[in-house]
């Protein structure tokens, strides 16, 4: 009895020693708030899990929430503190987010493996100033060029005279909005190093720097005009021009499924051709999209670095491969971009191709988009003899309208009108509003058509601009066949955000 009373004390300061022994270091533990677009929330849920099992070093704990890339740079600038960690945003709203202290700088290692992994265009949608201060995410806003195979030949795809003539001999058009898009035509000033660099403070120009009147202007207009004043000329972007007509449609990603419907094995897909003015050539250039990647600047250091890993890992060549599975998102990782499923998109990859041509859309005032697109308007009323002297008048015109947007008339920027593909127009005039009463601004009566798209504008500007989603939001569209009073009302002026719009029916 005694004998195993002894071996139970024995076996009892074993385990008391072991319960003693030392214990197992508590981990350090983050919380973070992640904003990305509602149609991902899912899968970054995921794919957090995933980081946060592949770190067990840290109790990582992560709230997934919807806020798109449109909106999250002004949540941030509106209260930086209560924003995301971790957040997607749209590279346009780069400026702001910097200016607002909304950004953290990855680190040295971090920025050397964006700069390694990413296309070009992309690291430069996420730079400011030479700085890089956000994580590239997508690289798919751009355009590039789908043709017909059997009117354009395979040895003319990079040069742009040799397959306006390919056009011309085929009876057949050439789509590119080179009269109704700056968005566009922009892409030819590029090519020949022309910028057109803003900075603004919300709606407001605080800088700007344009060089689109200059000898590079010059020969800009000079491409512009051979496209413009060719009598094959179609200035539209849409790959349903395919089915009137065109053999050349110059647009986007999102543009694919109705190109292949259209031409079948007959498409071709591939970036933008080059020009040859005065016998030199220049490969055109293009606007390019990004969504980006930011992270909150952080108090603490530790999880200031967790977040720039957070930040790494979901715009890794894992994570943009299963965005792209999943919705389509068109990667900017180089291995990513080269994966068998993206390459079987061949959209992204002429898209990738003209990335190396693309620049950065950054943040432009609304005005812009149509003073810029008068260029190549006023450069197909002059013709296709148009001298040089008429050719630097336009862009004499544009950068006089430039500089007056910094002295915008008040009484003017009171002025509301409704613009949109509405009778018979597209998007190019402004229908006048009258006010009355005061606080009240109202059109005429508009015969309207089922589908017809239409926004409300002050200014004739799209600084400041009403839709049916809010300011800068989604279309108004009519419903049905009528006739119309189009009716915006403010409690305010000076609050426009908060203008109420109706579509009223007669």
């Amino acid at each position: 009895m005694k004998k195993f009373l002894v071996v139970l004390m024995s076996v009892m300061m074993v385990l008391s020693m072991a319960a003693c022994g030392p214990k197992e270091p508590e981990k350090e533990s983050y919380s973070f708030k992640v904003w990305c677009a509602d149609n991902i929330v899912d899968l970054t849920k995921s794919q957090l899990d995933k980081f946060a099992a592949d770190h067990p070093e840290y109790a990582l704990t992560f709230t997934v929430e919807a806020v798109g890339e449109g909106d999250a740079a002004t949540s941030m600038i509106t209260d930086v503190e209560a924003g995301g960690d971790v957040y997607c945003f749209a590279q346009d709203q780069l400026a702001r987010l910097v200016q607002s202290n909304a950004l953290a700088k990855p680190g040295q290692q971090a920025a050397a493996t964006i700069k390694a992994d990413n296309d070009a265009g992309s690291v430069a949608a996420a730079t400011f100033s030479g700085e890089l201060y956000a994580y590239p995410l997508t690289s798919d806003n751009g355009y590039f060029m789908y043709y017909d195979k059997t009117v354009v030949k395979e040895e003319h795809i990079d040069d742009l005279t040799a397959i306006l003539a390919d056009c011309v001999a085929a009876n057949k058009l050439f789509s590119f909005e080179g009269t109704t898009s700056a968005w566009y035509e922009a892409g030819l000033f590029f090519a020949t190093g022309c910028v057109s660099d803003w900075v603004m403070n919300g709606t407001d120009i605080v800088d700007y720097r344009d060089t689109f009147n200059s000898d590079a202007g010059l020969i800009a207009a000079k491409a512009l005009k051979e496209i413009v004043t060719n009598k094959n000329f179609n200035s539209s972007s849409s790959a349903a021009e395919f089915m009137s007509g065109s053999a050349v449609v110059v647009s986007g990603v999102w543009d694919y499924g109705t190109a292949v419907e259209a031409l079948g094995d007959n498409l071709g897909v591939t970036d933008l051709p080059s020009f040859t003015v005065d016998g030199k050539s220049y490969h055109m250039g293009s606007f390019g999209g990004n969504k980006l990647v930011g992270v909150k600047p952080q108090t603490d250091a530790k999880k200031a670095a967790i977040a720039s890993q957070i930040a790494l890992y979901l715009t890794g060549a894992e994570c943009q491969t299963q965005r792209f599975e999943a919705v389509a998102w068109g990667p900017s990782n180089k291995t990513a971009a080269a994966s068998d499923a993206v390459k079987a998109n061949p959209a992204l990859v002429a898209l990738a191709k003209q990335n190396d041509y693309a620049v950065p859309q950054g943040q432009y005032p609304g005005a812009w988009w149509d003073i810029g697109k008068a260029i190549g308007a006023g450069i197909k009323e002059l013709g296709p003899n148009a001298t040089d002297e008429q050719l630097k008048a336009v862009l004499q015109l544009y950068d006089d309208s430039l500089a007056a947007l910094l002295t915008v008339d008040p009484a003017e920027a009171r002025k509301w009108t409704v613009i949109g593909g509405i009778l018979g127009d597209s998007w190019t005039q402004d229908v006048v509003m009258t006010e009355d009463p005061a606080g009240t601004w109202k059109t005429d009566v508009l015969e309207l058509h089922a589908g017809e798209e239409f926004k409300v504008r002050r200014g004739a500007s799209w600084d400041f601009n009403l839709g049916a989603t809010g300011p800068g939001g989604d279309n108004f569209k009519v419903e049905e066949d009528g006739k119309y009073i189009i009716v915006l009302t403010m409690d305010n002026d000076d609050a426009w955000e908060t203008g109420k719009v109706e579509l009223i029916k007669q």
